[in-house]
């Protein structure tokens, strides 16, 4: 996909981080956005940019771990724009900690929105542009945390891989479905997001009640340490993910040095050997 002027584009997590500079290329390069969040008063503040920008785009207040919610989002789009050409399954939420200290909610919660989310985005949307017979395309978010195995990371790590699993079986199975869809797996690294305040997100229903255990705290200042220390922006992972769009590129790496930790833990399969951690580079 190379033509983006006129074109509708589907974003979830659009309220802020790189859902929000996904829109904000996609309104440069000319295309309508339809943006969903769980976070209404960032979605309505990013819509309003746009708007103020000259772009035409809508908020649709979504729940990404309803289907319900997504089947709403889908026909919302339909009804508004009549077609949908580039989907960005974006919205992600993390729990950090031991793996056997994190709550039967914790689990529920991070699956429900990184992985579910991805599921309901697929289910609503590509028979759609399946079946419109022009060029379109899928981006799903996951992380490097879907090609490596950090300690303290597990529920993250966990939900990240489904989605690499996932969007490398929706590439072959749209291979043989045939048509123009396209798909591409979006990894990156610790990038300056909202990622490390996701907590503010979780429904109350979901939240714990037990306070946090120091595996739990160290994780989170952890990541809030290597999400603000990320070097490169938002931005760019943005222009690196519609770079690959066009080229119909499907692995998207955006921080190159990761490869070397992800080389290891692959030898180290195919070695039989016992896992390295990834975070001491052996």
């Amino acid at each position: 996909m190379d033509q983006f002027e006129g074109k509708v584009a589907v974003i979830t997590g659009g309220g802020s981080g790189f859902g929000r500079e996904f829109a904000i290329k996609g309104a440069s390069l000319g295309m309508k956005l339809v943006l969903a969040d769980v976070d209404a008063n960032a979605l309505a503040e990013t819509v309003e940019m746009l708007r103020a920008s000259g772009a035409e785009a809508i908020g649709v207040p979504t729940d990404v771990s309803d289907a319900v919610q997504v089947d709403a989002l889908a026909r919302t789009t339909l009804e508004t724009f009549g077609a949908v050409h580039l989907l960005f399954n974006n919205a992600g939420v993390g729990a950090g900690g031991f793996v056997w200290e994190n709550s039967a909610r914790d689990w529920q919660w991070v699956f429900g929105v990184n992985v579910m989310g991805v599921v309901n985005g697929l289910r609503a949307f590509t028979p759609v542009m399946l079946a419109q017979n022009e060029a379109a395309h899928i981006v799903n978010t996951a992380s490097v945390a879907g090609l490596l195995a950090a300690p303290a990371m597990g529920v993250y790590n966990a939900s990240k891989h489904a989605v690499v699993g996932l969007t490398e079986t929706l590439y072959n199975d749209l291979r043989i479905a045939g048509g123009q869809v396209g798909c591409s797996l979006l990894c990156p690294a610790f990038v300056p997001t909202g990622i490390a305040n996701a907590e503010r997100a979780r429904p109350e229903s979901l939240r714990n009640d037990a306070p946090l255990t120091a595996s739990q705290k160290l994780a989170g200042k952890q990541l809030t340490k290597a999400v603000q220390g990320g070097r490169i922006s938002a931005a760019e992972v943005a222009e690196i993910t519609f770079d690959a769009i066009r080229e119909r590129r499907f692995y998207v790496i955006t921080h190159p040095n990761i490869m070397a930790s992800v080389k290891l833990r692959l030898d180290d399969i195919a070695l039989l050997r016992n896992p390295s951690d990834p975070m001491a580079g052996g």
